[in-house]
């Protein structure tokens, strides 16, 4: 494998902080940006908002890889807070979409994290990278979040859109969520639990990314998700089996919707999502089914 000098916004994140571990585990040259006055070797300020970013120290990249944004799930969806959502995502791409453009050399390649979201409620259907956009605010979101790298692909940049799915693991997303309440005894299914939920084990996530700097042939969308998406009902199955707790409580919709707002849309929705780009592109999961998911993200001692 060649060495490689990269960019990395969002780099403190769940996701960012694993993906800079393993580069910089195999000697890669990590960059961070960060939004503050860059004090240490290896920092180079932006500040997303305001739509600034301090090329001079991205000169030399070999490639970026763009996952800053808030997070979905960390507040109720106030119109304050969804407007965060969006901001944090559509002008921060476009920031670093446009200074990569104004490059003399820009990087080979921007890989610009995204979601599974973009398809909305897919229901029992399969959806792949052909699917087209679904409906609702999520959905928007994801579809204003690419079209802001325009500016990078029409500079030459090669630009994969990282459709991220929900990220098996014990520090951050909804697993960490999860994983309390089963281990008291409190997990259930949600709703129903005849939704699909399309994961990924983060161990295979950030080997996805790692994958995707160096594939030259893939650009534009790639599901990062496992190949076999399950229902809420078996991922609670497989939760009670392997953390040895009963799952005996359900949250009923009409529950969540009350606790949760609009937010209880996507948790209640559907989406069946496979990664054909990734798989057609040679990519091999270690862990490809939910329960091996589950149990490598416990087993993660880092």
């Amino acid at each position: 494998m060649r060495r490689m000098r990269i960019a990395i916004t969002g780099s403190t994140g769940l996701i960012g902080t694993a993906l800079v571990r393993s580069l910089r585990a195999d000697g890669h040259e990590v960059v961070r940006l960060v939004r503050r006055e860059a004090r240490a070797r290896g920092e180079v300020s932006w500040d997303p908002l305001r739509q600034t970013v301090d090329t001079s120290g991205l000169a030399g990249c070999t490639g970026v890889v763009h996952l800053a944004g808030a997070g979905v799930g960390d507040h109720r969806w106030t119109d304050s807070y969804k407007k965060e959502i969006r901001d944090s995502r559509v002008l921060g791409t476009a920031a670093i979409a446009e200074a990569l453009a104004s490059l003399d050399t820009p990087p080979r390649v921007l890989v610009s994290g995204s979601a599974i979201g973009i398809y909305g409620d897919t229901g029992d259907r399969l959806a792949d990278e052909g699917t087209p956009p679904g409906h609702g605010f999520l959905a928007g979101v994801c579809q204003e979040w690419e079209d802001a790298a325009g500016a990078a692909a029409e500079a030459g940049v090669r630009t994969v859109f990282a459709r991220t799915g929900l990220v098996v693991a014990r520090e951050g997303g909804a697993w960490a969520k999860l994983f309390p309440l089963f281990r008291a005894g409190l997990g259930g299914r949600l709703g129903n639990g005849r939704q699909y939920w399309s994961f990924i084990a983060l161990q295979d996530h950030v080997a996805a990314l790692r994958h995707l700097l160096e594939a030259d042939d893939v650009a534009g969308p790639v599901n990062l998700t496992a190949p076999h998406p399950v229902t809420n009902r078996q991922v609670t199955e497989v939760m009670g089996r392997v953390l040895h707790r009963p799952a005996l409580f359900p949250a009923p919709a009409p529950l969540l919707r009350l606790a949760l707002g609009e937010m209880a849309t996507d948790v209640l929705g559907s989406q069946r999502v496979v990664p054909r780009r990734l798989l057609d592109s040679g990519f091999s999961f270690t862990y490809p089914d939910i329960e091996s998911a589950v149990r490598a993200a416990l087993a993660d001692t880092r």
